[in-house]
């Protein structure tokens, strides 16, 4: 379906929240208070943490296939929203009661929170084409990249009270109310557009979900550059996942931030990424998102190089806000640059593949992490093995670069499609 005419503001707005709101889940979570909790005051390794965040991944690229054809078969996008959410929320309230557990029960909650947090975004992203015409989804787009970051400071500030009284996993319990808090404006003031009745749905089989899913891939040979879109997205996709899941954890392990230091160096670095977020939706409505997504990752690779250089914590700060910038430049432009290459009509099922691409890497990201981490601190040392782990991530990002140079360039809406 095209659309004509944007939402109501209402709608638009309330649907860019959702991002302020899920950041929250995975800064505390994900990237603060539950990761340096787990390795470095529970005492799990690096690979037991990997092995959580890996799984959750597979667990997504296992399921995404059918309820993406779920979706698209019913043309719903929000009740997928719904659920998963409250999944998410409901696992890391549960948390809160398994500090003191054996370590198997919070990875497990750990593991079933960020599934559930994952599933929701597909559908997520898939709104976004009956909420703005084209020529505004990159402003729309960054305006919720940017809402994220701003959430992630709301988050980590609320909370921080309460893990410099209690400890990190204090977090846990406030982190799932605030997700869920910040998520009942989309709850409650998005809709679906176009639903298809009940009556005219086809059933959907999980046997020709896993033929769909071959089918997507043929079918996205139809569009050119798709493709080579969604492997390029395989690629930055495991630097960026891994930069979230792990740098808090360098941060403490290597340079000595001291314990609840993360919550200021992560605060103040999401300032910028907030500002570059919004930027990027501006740059990418004016030179295209392609051009845009290209200029974000070559920020990457800068950053990521030079924080594998930093001697120290003063000059990681001075290079984290240089990632910072282009941090959430990503999901900024990739969201727009898809939909470029494909049919609205099919937008379910491509950012499905979106999702496939980054769970894979998902898969992959963690484990090499630990490999390189744990498989080389006994012969090279703790602090080697984790830079020479930051430095593999900018080659995942220089590989995604060249990649992506081969992707059409439609993005600016003057210029006519290329045949």
């Amino acid at each position: 379906m095209r659309v004509l005419a944007r939402a109501p503001a209402l709608e638009r707005w309330s649907w860019a929240l959702y991002d302020f709101a899920n950041t929250i889940f995975s800064m505390n979570i994900a990237t603060l208070y539950f990761a340096v909790w787990i390795v470095t005051e529970r005492g799990a390794s690096n690979t037991a943490f990997s092995l959580a965040t890996s799984l959750s991944s597979a667990a997504v690229l296992a399921a995404a296939p059918y309820f993406g054809a779920l979706s698209d078969a019913s043309r719903r996008r929000k009740p997928w929203v719904v659920g998963f959410t409250l999944a998410c929320a409901a696992a890391t309230a549960l948390l809160s009661s398994l500090s003191r557990a054996p370590l198997f029960f919070p990875l497990l909650a750990f593991a079933l929170a960020n599934t559930a947090y994952q599933m929701a975004l597909p559908f997520y992203n898939a709104m976004l084409p009956e909420l703005t015409p084209q020529d505004g989804r990159g402003r729309l787009s960054g305006f919720g990249t940017a809402a994220g970051y701003v959430g992630s400071i709301v988050g980590v500030l609320s909370v921080a009270p309460l893990v410099s009284t209690g400890g990190r996993q204090s977090a846990f319990l406030p982190t799932a109310f605030l997700f869920l808090l910040f998520s009942l404006p989309l709850f409650l003031s998005c809709r679906d557009h176009a639903p298809r009745p009940r009556n005219e749905r086809p059933r959907v089989r999980f046997r020709e979900i896993l033929r769909g899913a071959a089918d997507a891939f043929r079918a996205a040979r139809r569009y050119p550059g798709l493709l080579r879109f969604l492997f390029a997205s395989y690629f930055y996709q495991d630097a960026l996942g891994t930069t979230i899941a792990f740098m808090a954890i360098f941060a403490v392990s290597v340079l000595g931030l001291p314990v609840g230091g993360e919550t200021t160096l992560f605060a103040v670095l999401t300032v910028p990424a907030a500002a570059g977020s919004f930027a990027t939706g501006f740059v990418s409505d004016r030179i295209g998102p392609r051009r845009t997504l290209l200029l974000v990752l070559w920020g990457w690779v800068i950053g990521l190089v030079s924080i594998a250089l930093a001697p120290s914590l003063a000059v990681f700060w001075a290079c984290g806000v240089l990632l910072g910038l282009v941090f959430g430049g990503i999901w900024t432009a990739e969201r727009p640059l898809l939909l470029t290459l494909a049919p609205e009509a099919e937008a379910g099922r491509f950012f499905g593949l979106l999702t496939l691409s980054a769970r894979a890497a998902a898969i992959v990201g963690p484990l090499l992490w630990a490999l390189l981490v744990d498989g080389l601190a006994a012969r090279l040392g703790k602090e080697t093995a984790y830079r020479i782990a930051v430095a593999s991530l900018a080659l995942f990002m220089a590989a995604a670069i060249w990649l992506l140079k081969g992707v059409p360039d439609r993005g600016l809406p003057s210029a006519p499609p290329n045949k």
